[in-house]
């Protein structure tokens, strides 16, 4: 959230620290910049602030060797709190996003085996190194929320705040759209099914007899595309974040060496691996294969989605009902099919939004509709990976315009809130400045800091 954003430095790209590190400390002779009660910056940590900048196509204000000390002087009071306050992050919590990191880089890569070539490093020293970056961060997005707290707003004190923007600074808000959808899972022969599960015990035959590994087949025939270019490892995950039916294979496997049986989740069939279990946690390799559907059963699906969508607009019955009774689209049937964004918790979606979040067929076939009219059967991929038809009825379209108290209260409100907190840090900042010991080099005093306060003297 923007309210947090003294946090983004470390949070955003933490990896390149990595990348750059080596880099730094071989050509920049290191010496003490700053020093933020007992917590010093070194110049090395500015280059390297510095490079992660440029890789990440950050343009400065100002002076980046002004900003980027201030901006880590910044973090060290956040860190300093927070050893005060006892605001301890979980070992847990820093080793899910070192290993929510771990992934990403992987994926970006290529290859785990590409990963460590690249930083010349095993993937054990590249965790060491990303610990501490990482548990520093979380520390300080926990410390601002506890400063934040609970910011409470009332209707009469966003209206207020809504009334006193010049005109020039009332956000605009894009197009937005509320949509009704209905699907249909077209029925798949049992005949692909087998050939499926089939494909999946030849795999597991192969690996066990060590004519190849789980990793290379996962790279060539897996279609979960998050995890095959890992070699379908999915990196150290809680139960929760795990389908059940899934959880309860991956969890249950003791033996390193053994492959599950085949099993079914709603997103497919799979074989799966056990690499290793931490506590609570456990890291998998797993590969995902799709029945594939009959183009007859397709425009079976497509038939009986013509025939719905001509009953409703005979007053047969309604879209709602429809999509209660008839939908195959768990997320929204108990709700008459209304999509629902995540971002903002409304139905409303920009029409982006729709594209990325729902899928770009429908945001396709939603632009040529008129408010209330029902589209033509389509088909589209949703968000389990599987080919669907649908149906979609514009309930309503709210066209581009200034934002205003009536129609956009939500996000007016989101940025009082935002404005409200970001006073708080800036606040919390200027008082902590005059309580810690601060001391700069004098070769990098000469700055226009946006905090007045570090030179005491």
């Amino acid at each position: 959230m923007d309210k947090f954003k003294f946090v983004r430095v470390y949070l955003c790209m933490l990896f390149c620290v990595v990348a750059v590190a080596g880099y730094a400390q071989n050509n920049v002779i290191d010496e003490v910049v700053w020093v933020v009660g007992d917590e010093a910056i070194l110049k090395s940590d500015v280059e390297n602030e510095r490079l992660n900048a440029q890789y990440e196509n950050r343009r400065f204000t100002g002076d980046p060797y002004c900003v980027i000390p201030e901006e880590l002087a910044v973090q060290k009071l956040f860190l300093h709190q927070a050893e005060i306050d006892s605001v301890v992050v979980s070992d847990q919590e820093v080793l899910q996003e070192v290993e929510r990191r771990i992934a990403w880089l992987t994926e970006q890569i290529g290859s785990k085996e590409k990963m460590e070539e690249y930083y010349h490093k095993t993937s054990t020293q590249i965790r060491e190194m990303l610990r501490e970056n990482v548990r520093d961060g979380l520390t300080v997005q926990q410390m601002q929320q506890k400063i934040v707290g609970d910011i409470k707003l009332t209707p009469a004190e966003v209206r207020n705040y809504f009334n006193k923007l010049p005109a020039d600074s009332i956000p605009f808000v894009p197009t937005q759209v509320e949509v009704q959808i209905i699907t249909q899972q077209p029925k798949i022969d049992d005949a692909e099914i087998e050939r499926v599960k089939a494909q999946l015990r030849d795999y597991t035959e192969r690996i066990n007899k060590g004519e190849t590994s789980f990793s290379v087949l996962a790279r060539f025939y897996s279609e979960d595309p998050g995890t095959a270019r890992r070699g379908g490892e999915g990196g150290f995950t809680g139960r929760g974040e795990l389908v059940p039916e899934f959880a309860n294979v991956v969890f249950n496997l003791t033996d390193t060496k053994k492959v599950s049986k085949v099993f079914e989740t709603e997103f497919g069939f799979h074989i799966a691996q056990l690499i290793e279990k931490r506590g609570d946690r456990v890291n998998y390799r797993h590969i995902l294969m799709r029945p594939k559907v009959d183009d007859k059963q397709i425009n079976a699906a497509l038939s009986r989605l013509d025939s719905i969508a001509n009953d409703i607009r005979k007053n047969k019955f309604s879209f709602d009902e429809a999509a209660t009774w008839i939908s195959h689209d768990k997320d929204t049937k108990n709700n008459h099919g209304l999509l629902a964004n995540p971002q903002s918790s409304t139905s409303r979606f920009e029409m982006q939004q729709l594209a990325g979040m729902v899928s770009q067929e429908v945001a396709k076939v939603v632009e040529g509709l008129q408010i209330g009219e029902i589209s033509k059967p389509f088909t589209m991929i949703n968000s389990k990976g599987k080919e669907v038809c649908a149906i979609v009825k514009l309930k309503n379209r709210i066209e581009g315009h200034k934002a205003t108290i009536t129609e956009d209260y939500q996000r007016l409100k989101s940025m009082v809130t935002a404005t409200r907190s970001e006073e708080k840090i800036q606040k919390w900042i200027l008082e902590k400045q005059k309580s810690i010991y601060v001391r700069i080099n004098p070769n990098w005093r000469k700055c226009d800091f946006k905090y007045p306060g570090w030179i005491k003297e």
